[in-house]
This record gives C-alpha cells, sequence and structure tokens, in this order.
C-alpha cells in the first residue's frame, strides 16, 4: 500500500497572513565589534556569516558502511574593512597583527594576547539587534591591504581572514 503524505489544514486567512507576517533580514544591516581591538565598528564594510562543516566517521559492517558525525568545524570567516586616510584602519590592523606576531624582534605572541571574542549583530530596520552571533577565540590568518591603482577611484579597503574555534548563535 503507498504511503500518501497528509496535508495540514490551512485556512485561507492562515495562508494570506503567515505569508505576509515575517520580514527578511537585509545583508546590508548589520554590526560587528571586534572587541579587544581598536578597529572600530563602522569601518567594516562587508563580513560572511559562520559556516559550519560536521566531519564524518565511517564505520565498517560486513558488507556495508555506516556513517556517524565526526568533528565539526567552523569554517574560516571573511571580513572587509574601509581603509581610512586616519589611522584607524590599517593601523588598527597592524596592531592586532602585532600581538600575533612581531616582524622587528621576531617574537611570537601567546593566544591569550591576540585571540578575541567577536560579537555580531543582524539589525531590523529600527537598528534593533535581531540576531547576535559570537565567534569564540577569533584571530587573524590572513590580512591583505589591498592595492594601488591609477585606473580606479575606488576606497581602499583591507581584506581579513579570521579563524575562530567555535560560534555560539545568542539569538
Amino acid at each position: 500500500m503507498p504511503l500518501t503524505p497528509t496535508l495540514p489544514d490551512i485556512s485561507q486567512s492562515d495562508l494570506f497572513t503567515s505569508a505576509f507576517s515575517w520580514e527578511p533580514k537585509y545583508a546590508n544591516r548589520f554590526i560587528m565589534q571586534l572587541a579587544g581591538t581598536n578597529i572600530p565598528a563602522y569601518l567594516i564594510k562587508a563580513a560572511a556569516r559562520p559556516t559550519i562543516t560536521n566531519g564524518e566517521i565511517v564505520l565498517d559492517h560486513i558488507n556495508i558502511d555506516r556513517k556517524v558525525k565526526g568533528k565539526s568545524r567552523w569554517s574560516d570567516l571573511a571580513i572587509t574593512l574601509y581603509d581610512p586616510i586616519t589611522s584607524e584602519g590599517a593601523q588598527a590592523v597592524m596592531e592586532w597583527v602585532r600581538l600575533h606576531h612581531e616582524s622587528l624582534t621576531g617574537r611570537d605572541g601567546y593566544s591569550s594576547d591576540y585571540k578575541r571574542d567577536i560579537e555580531f549583530y543582524a539589525l531590523s530596520a529600527m537598528g534593533e539587534k535581531i540576531e547576535n552571533w559570537t565567534l569564540k577565540g577569533t584571530f587573524i590568518s590572513d590580512a591583505n591591504f589591498g592595492q594601488m591603482d591609477w585606473g580606479t577611484e575606488e576606497a581602499m579597503t583591507i581584506e581579513l581572514t579570521l579563524k575562530f574555534d567555535y560560534a555560539i548563535h545568542q539569538y
């Protein structure tokens, strides 16, 4: 006997009100706070949201493979900063980089000195915080200070790749 799915009872009024009762989050409404750094939140032009990948463990059993979840890994996070004329851009990034590694002396820092917790918020149209991510143990893995180009009139940016231990979705 074939199984036929049953559809839930939905009235026309339920369908109409549910279709228009939600508002999507917009990609341009966010703020990211890099606590413990001198990088101001208003310089952050773009940022990726966290991504997690669950690995797998294959269990051999006679003539089949069974799979269970392996380690969970958070992917690197890319952010783009504006680089203003004042020292708030490149200089602020370099201050954080120097906590990782000081080029002049060759000294590397301790993780307790360079790792930071980052707060990332999505905002409503009214500017209310409607989503909150906390990235724990964040540090810079790549810092790209851009390039100069006579043929463009674009604002200069700094690209950062951040690694972190884990993310918490607060709300």
